[in-house]
């Protein structure tokens, strides 16, 4: 009987020792795989944040064109986190058109397709516009930086290409616009058409550094400024009133070669000279004019300079006047004609021009920013007659003695002086000795 009890009093706390071992192992094992669960998924956070290359607002994204497609009205911009090879196309969401892509100074290099038709890095669909800001890099390799039917507004980074750096097309139903504010832009040929596109669409240069060629026949590519390392085909796409300054070899920031985009404007080194008949005189031509007051034209663009001939000729009158007045020996009273030098465009007509031969000649276009001019001054010194020399005396005809002159200088008039002195002198003397001897006379 006790011993039954025993036993039933015995098995309640083996059974309750148990039951807590066995939670307490349940909770132990639901702890290790929560851990576990939990490291997992910061390991996978970490990885995905380590391989993140994009970031729009606070999200970021493994590739630029996953973050293109997450792009919002509110926030538009899309930024570089890190140096990717890629090759994209601005396709964000619907409803939004315009996007944003900072470089952040990373580079975006082109997916080599290993094929003939490969992608562009940069691929601006028609109705869509990308805005690119630097500082960083789009490199194309073998295909172009950029190909846009869209509008493409670039305000910094650098381009580059080993064959045409961007393409644009007009069609039918798109037009394409383009426009450079800044940036450096580097590659055989800078600019050209898409195999499409009937005209390159609407692009203007208004700024940056471009090292290539721009080929010929661009009829809408407007150059504004900056600056250009090659001048094959540029004249036509200047604005009328800019021309190309050639730049310094040393601390202009662009390097040497480097021709700038800006107003068209002539300077002289001298605005007036003075030439001297004394020294030998001829007739001046234009080129001599420019030559003597150092003249130029600070844009080589297609624009020359022409001065007016009539005023040219006026000069060469009077430079006739001063040699024939040297060699007759007469006076030439001094003389200056101002002469005005214009720039007018290549191939005008322009009745002024002292180097046409025959024929109407260039005429000045119509445009306000032609027609700039400057006037430098040519003066002719005067040439005095020679005077003639004095006729000698003639012989046998001796100058007639004048009246002499009575002395008057001061030592003259102290010996009229002392002499009436003496005089007085011997009166008193005389005097006293006539009293003396007459008092004596008394006496005796």
């Amino acid at each position: 009987m006790r011993s039954h009890e025993k036993r039933v009093n015995v098995c309640p706390r083996t059974q309750g020792k148990y039951l807590v071992s066995v939670v307490l192992t349940a909770v132990f094992a639901i702890a290790s795989l929560f851990g576990t669960l939990l490291f997992s998924a910061d390991a996978v956070a970490d990885a995905a944040e380590s391989q993140a290359v994009a970031q729009v607002g606070n999200a970021t994204y493994a590739s630029v064109q996953e973050a293109i497609g997450r792009t919002t009205l509110k926030n538009t911009t899309v930024t570089l986190l890190a140096d990717v090879t890629e090759s994209v196309t601005i396709t964000p969401p619907k409803g939004v058109r315009n996007v944003t892509f900072d470089l952040n100074g990373h580079t975006l290099q082109a997916t080599e397709s290993g094929g003939a038709a490969g992608f562009a890095t940069i691929t601006v669909p028609a109705n869509m516009q990308l805005t690119i800001v630097g500082p960083g890099t789009v490199a194309g390799g073998t295909q172009p930086a950029v190909d846009c039917r869209g509008a493409l507004h670039v305000e910094g980074g650098t381009f580059t290409s080993d064959a045409t750096l961007m393409r644009f097309a007009e069609t039918n139903e798109t037009s394409a616009q383009g426009s450079f504010s800044g940036g450096t832009f580097t590659a055989p040929t800078l600019f050209n058409l898409l195999d499409d596109a009937k005209n390159l669409g609407y692009v203007t240069v208004r700024g940056g550094e471009y090292r290539g060629m721009i080929p010929a026949g661009l009829n809408t590519l407007a150059l504004l400024s900056g600056s250009f390392s090659d001048l094959s085909n540029l004249a036509p796409y200047l604005a009328d009133s800019l021309g190309l300054i050639p730049g310094g070899t040393s601390g202009d920031g662009m390097g040497d070669g480097m021709f700038h985009v800006g107003d068209l404007a002539i300077s002289s080194k001298q605005t007036s000279v003075e030439l001297d008949p004394a020294n030998g005189l001829q007739q001046l031509s234009a080129d001599d004019l420019l030559t003597l007051t150092g003249t130029q034209l600070n844009g080589i663009a297609d624009y020359r300079l022409v001065m007016d001939s009539d005023q040219l000729q006026a000069l060469n009158d009077q430079i006739d006047s001063a040699i024939q007045a040297v060699g007759k020996k007469k006076a030439f009273e001094a003389v200056s004609q101002n002469i005005t030098i214009t720039a007018v465009r290549n191939g005008a007509d322009d009745v002024i021009d002292t180097n046409s031969s025959g024929g109407a000649g260039p005429q000045l276009r119509t445009s306000d920013h032609d027609g700039i001019s400057t006037q430098v001054t040519v003066t002719i010194k005067a040439v005095a007659e020679p005077e003639e020399p004095e006729e000698p005396g003639k012989p046998g005809d001796p100058e007639k003695p004048g009246k002499p002159e009575m002395p008057r200088s001061g030592s003259a008039v102290q010996a009229l002086a002392i002499i009436s002195l003496l005089l007085v002198i011997a009166s008193a003397i005389c005097a006293y000795a006539t009293v003396h001897l007459q008092s004596s006379r008394l006496h005796n």
